[in-house]
């Protein structure tokens, strides 16, 4: 039994597809395979009932992978103990964010830490939540920034900032004529929405839940990003709610796009910090929650 191992049938319960898992684990399905089966010959246990068409973890095989997850988080404890000796702050640090914060906060990050820290270079990374969540366990990543709600055993969390939404409109629509607009005012128009799997996506409807009245949901397109929804708004396909640290006036200005604030209560996203409980490297995760906070981001509130 090895580590790569136990690294493979970890990945392949999240992934549950070899050839997702494989190319994660960087290897040949083959490869994934042959380890995987090698592994249960020496347990005398099946771990992954497989068929033509679907794979699932047995009963015993998630006892397996669950002991297996906690012997690989304490394999990287020895890694972060063993560079202790090193110094905190003069080691990369690997920091994932998702990714509706990490295009716009990761430049302001840069210049901010840099004073800080100025030996500690980041290894940056965008993602789903669920993604940065699976690799901030299994210790490949150090710290991630994420929105809430978020909850994980064994994870710290550090409130950084309140992110108010603002409405994207075309400068030819009524709407723009406005200076603020109401969550009744959205139910009559087409509103683009980020695709399913962004948290961004989901935290919008919570805040708006009848914007998609207007809307035909399986005619209108679903952004990748917040940029290919700021594209489609300025072409005129429709309207949508951004991040206010998204705001960009310099691809497009006002005679293009307007942004508006809401009327009444203002919609809003908490973006947090997250690290593992027993991360060796404390001073690290502090310099970066520090960075973070004094970031002059555009309409966001440092709390």
């Amino acid at each position: 039994m090895t580590l790569t191992e136990l690294k493979y049938i970890v990945t392949l319960a999240h992934e549950r597809h070899f050839r997702r898992a494989a190319e994660r684990c960087f290897v040949s399905q083959p490869t994934l395979s042959v380890a995987i089966k090698k592994l249960e010959d020496e347990l005398d246990v099946t771990i992954f009932e497989r068929n033509r068409s679907d794979m699932r973890v047995t009963l015993i095989g998630e006892r397996i992978v669950a002991q297996a997850r906690k012997v690989l988080e304490e394999a990287e404890l020895v890694k972060q103990l063993a560079q202790q000796g090193k110094g905190q702050l003069n080691l990369p640090l690997r920091v994932g964010a998702i990714f509706t914060v990490g295009p716009y906060l990761f430049p302001h990050l840069i210049r901010h830490i840099k004073p800080i820290a100025p030996e500690m270079p980041l290894i940056l990374e965008e993602n789903y939540t669920g993604v940065l969540r699976q690799k901030l366990r299994s210790g490949e990543l150090d710290a991630i920034i994420i929105s809430l709600p978020f909850e994980e055993p064994d994870v710290e969390l550090l409130d950084l900032y309140d992110e108010p939404f603002e409405v994207l409109i075309p400068a030819e629509h009524p709407l723009a004529r406005q200076e603020k607009i109401t969550r009744k005012q959205l139910e009559k128009e087409n509103i683009l929405l980020l695709g399913e799997g962004h948290c961004f996506r989901d935290q919008v409807l919570n805040a708006c839940p009848g914007i998609l009245k207007g809307s035909d949901e399986t005619s209108l397109p679903q952004g990748t990003s917040l940029e290919t929804l700021r594209h489609m708004v300025a072409s005129g396909l429709g309207l949508t709610i951004l991040p206010s640290s998204s705001s960009d006036k310099h691809i497009y200005d006002t005679d293009t796009l307007v942004e508006r604030p809401f009327a009444g209560k203002t919609p809003y996203r908490r973006v947090s910090l997250a690290w593992r409980q027993r991360f060796s490297r404390p001073k690290a995760i502090d310099a970066l929650a520090q960075a973070i906070t004094s970031c002059s981001l555009q309409g966001a509130a440092t709390l």
